[in-house]
């Protein structure tokens, strides 16, 4: 990634996961506050079938390898990747 504008992308991209990583980590946390728990508010998807996300399995014969993804979607990572956002820009 190169710099625009005079700012570096790795940066902005440390500052979006971040954003969203604290986002999702302050919305699990609410979502037994009865007045915070909308924060938590989400969808999940992933790799396979069922709430898990689900598994793809490499088997090799002597070694099986299970690969898999799940992401959940909040309403806290999306408050957190706006202000990773936000805070990229006053940097």
């Amino acid at each position: 990634m190169s710099r625009v504008g005079g700012k570096n992308s790795w940066a902005l991209l440390l500052l979006i996961l971040a954003g969203v990583v604290l986002g999702g980590f302050i919305g699990y946390l609410a979502k037994d506050v009865p007045y915070l728990s909308w924060l938590n508010y989400g969808q999940e998807f992933g790799i396979g079938s069922g709430n898990t996300g689900g598994t793809v399995s490499l088997n090799l014969g002597v070694v099986i390898i299970n690969f898999g993804i799940r992401i959940k979607i909040t309403i806290a990572g999306i408050i957190g990747l706006v202000l990773g956002i936000i805070v990229y820009r006053k940097l």
